[in-house]
């Protein structure tokens, strides 16, 4: 799946560059390691992120070492670690809700950023909501005052035969709803 024609499995209603048609949320993890410098530059990107009032809301916990990704392991679900235990890094998302009203959208964009400047140094991500927030709060020594949002996978792909068979099926890009069922105008429409 490595090499797959994305327009096989994806075809925008207009047109747009490929970067968003070629981003997809693989599980199949290569244990390859992330150098440093390929790794920040992904960070990077997400610090440049548009944020209301330039308050940059934002936080990321990383984890690389062995002992720091086995803490991750510890709070992220059972379904999701059957396929993430290879990755070999991964990045907690939260935000300062201290911020205003906008902290999880801005997060959320500065997430976007992180993922198209993964795909586009050839690494592969997987956001996942499947973990238990409460005790990633307790592990991490995460304040209060900090929405936890996601933890996301980052590596390099490998090949979906290295999966469960369960997940062989699904690791191929998923397609979006028309931007008819998406986009009103006027007014709100059912």
């Amino acid at each position: 799946m490595k090499n797959i024609n994305i327009n096989d499995y994806r075809k925008p209603d207009y047109p747009i560059d490929d970067i968003f048609l070629k981003r997809w949320s693989p599980r199949s993890f290569s244990e390859q390691e992330v150098d440093e410098e390929t790794l920040m530059s992904v960070l990077e990107a997400s610090r440049w992120a548009p944020s209301a009032s330039n308050k940059q809301p934002w936080r990321f916990i990383i984890a690389r070492t062995e002992e720091d990704r086995k803490k991750f392991q510890s709070f992220i679900m059972d379904g999701n670690l059957a396929w993430c235990d290879k990755a070999p890094a991964y990045v907690l998302i939260i935000s300062d809700t201290e911020v205003g009203g906008t902290h999880g959208f801005d997060t959320g964009t500065a997430w976007g950023y992180l993922a198209l400047q993964a795909m586009q140094k050839g690494l592969i991500t997987h956001a996942m909501g499947g973990f238990y927030k409460d005790k990633a709060r307790e592990v991490l020594n995460i304040p209060e005052q900090y929405a936890i949002h996601a933890v996301v996978a980052i590596g390099y792909q490998d090949e979906k035969e290295k999966l469960e068979e369960k997940f062989q099926e699904r690791e191929q890009p998923s397609d979006r709803r028309p931007l008819t069922e998406t986009v009103m105008e006027g007014e709100f429409r059912g």
